[in-house]
């Protein structure tokens, strides 16, 4: 299938890793120019059209820094929000500073990004914003209260968004893994076996039997969700949220 995006260009945020470098392999093979932006750029390996840019969605100069870059190639067809999760722990407890840090890395940030490629996007009658969330916007994980809280609050902003700009070809979507066989889902469970004293692999074999698939995700299976959200075939698809968990969440 022509996914019809070969020539656009694209933004892919946390792309020295795990979903984020899954989406812009993803991208770069239908023809798409990508500027995979993260804060370590040296494992990213640039190629004909995967551009690595230095970026800490931490750090408000930075980001304005990128959107600066960004601006001055006439901006980007498609956006694909991507940050990092913050540090586990508990709701209860978690310090004021805790909260704002993690609301400007995981959403100020990318709320600036996408607002600053939009006016391009309208102005050109197409676009397409893409934001990785996580199956704790539908049902909190738990000792994740910083990602569950921040992650909820982007949602909502994600499906305003759209009713704002669809009429002007811009669609935007979430996408929201469940156990993907990633770099962080590996911290995680490690993290939980120090916790509970359990091994690793007792950790791993009892999340598999939580989900139907009976397996954790594979990066590229989620990458091929975001790369079709991206393509001209999805044009009628906005203000959704799409699950890649394997079943894991049984709410419909």
């Amino acid at each position: 299938m022509d996914l019809q995006i070969s020539g656009r260009k694209a933004l892919v945020l946390g792309a020295s890793r795990g979903l984020g470098a899954a989406i812009a392999a993803g991208l770069a093979a239908e023809g798409v120019k990508v500027f995979a932006a993260a804060r370590s750029v040296d494992k990213i390996e640039a190629t004909d059209n995967i551009v690595p840019v230095a970026v800490d969605l931490s750090d408000a100069a930075s980001v304005a820094a990128l959107i600066a870059m960004l601006n001055e190639q006439d901006g980007v067809d498609i956006v694909v929000n991507n940050s990092g999760g913050p540090k586990a722990g508990a709701a209860l407890g978690q310090s004021t500073e805790s909260w704002l840090a993690a609301f400007q890395s995981m959403a100020t940030s990318i709320f600036s990004i996408t607002d600053a490629m939009l006016p391009g996007m309208v102005a050109r009658k197409w676009g397409r914003v893409i934001t990785i969330g996580s199956s704790g916007v539908v049902q909190p994980i738990a000792n994740l209260a910083l990602s569950n809280g921040v992650r909820a609050a982007i949602a909502g902003w994600s499906k305003t968004l759209a009713s704002e700009v669809a009429k002007h070809g811009v669609t935007v979507n979430m996408i929201l893994p469940g156990r993907i066989a990633t770099d962080r889902v590996a911290e995680l469970d490690g993290i939980k076996a120090g916790k509970t004293g359990a091994t690793i692999e007792a950790v791993q074999e009892a999340s598999r039997n939580e989900i139907p698939a009976g397996r954790y995700g594979k990066p590229e299976e989620f990458a091929a969700v975001a790369v079709f959200l991206a393509s001209s075939q999805a044009s009628y698809v906005t203000g959704s949220s799409i699950r890649v968990d394997g079943g894991m969440i049984r709410g419909l």
